[in-house]
């Protein structure tokens, strides 16, 4: 934000560095803690709903609506590990959200599609429903400012700026060109115990490739989590605590 040359500008930008104070303050991840709720999973929101279904509704009405491209960084969870990818979601502006994401230029850029296989209530997916291209971007994880995802995240919304012709210039080309993923999978474990990976973020897998175990706290394997598919682990829970109906990993599927 604060690089930004005002000179070189077309197009105005609404930038909002935390969008969730409560959250951030409290040191919560995945939930609001005045209700419990992930704000990611519930927007457009509802005005007439609990804190968070309000403040999504806010951030909609605000901040998105408004706007005619949404580009929202995300850093990783404190008990997340993640591989840098980019989401869009299946949707009439598709092509042109699909665009943002691959110009951002991460590792992987990962497909929502309506069925039921992506995660409803997203940022990405309440703006692509209003028809404003969106993309989310992940980069970093673990709870930690890192400098590499740092710029990652700084480099990609230069490139969607360049590409939408607000900056001058052409986007930088990523080392390596971004490999499409057309579904993914969340996999949860069924008991609560102790979980423990056996594959790291960006890593591909074939179809019933071993992800990990869930023991419980004698250490006798409770659950053995396979891919159900071939495909790449994006992210996953690095916490060995883990509830029933916990998340593990995020799995991405029908790579290009």
């Amino acid at each position: 934000m604060t690089t930004l040359d005002p000179e070189e500008l077309t197009g105005s930008i609404t930038a909002v560095p935390v969008v969730n104070l409560e959250s951030f303050r409290r040191r919560s991840p995945f939930v609001v803690p005045r209700d419990g709720k992930n704000l990611n999973r519930a927007f457009p929101g509802d005005a007439d709903g609990s804190f968070t279904d309000v403040l999504a509704r806010a951030i909609f009405d605000e901040l998105i609506a408004p706007a005619d491209v949404l580009v929202d960084l995300h850093g990783g969870d404190q008990v997340e590990a993640l591989e840098p990818f980019a989401i869009y979601d299946e949707s009439p502006v598709e092509q042109h959200s699909r665009e943002l994401a691959t110009v951002f230029g991460l590792s992987y850029v990962v497909r929502q599609p309506r069925d039921g296989g992506g995660l409803a209530g997203m940022t990405c997916t309440a703006a692509a429903e209003a028809g404003i291209p969106a993309t989310i971007a992940e980069a970093g994880g673990c709870g930690l400012l890192d400098e590499a995802a740092v710029e990652l995240l700084v480099r990609g919304v230069r490139n969607v700026l360049r590409s939408l012709e607000m900056l001058p210039g052409e986007p930088e080309s990523p080392a390596t060109a971004p490999r499409h993923v057309g579904a993914s999978v969340w996999l949860r474990c069924e008991a609560e115990g102790w979980w423990e990976s056996a594959v790291r973020p960006g890593q591909e897998v074939p179809e019933g490739g071993v992800l990990g175990h869930v023991r419980d706290l004698w250490g006798d394997v409770l659950e053995e989590i396979r891919a159900p598919a071939p495909g790449v682990v994006l992210f996953q829970t690095t916490s060995p605590a883990v509830e029933a109906g916990g998340l593990l990993v995020g799995f991405g599927t029908e790579l290009d």
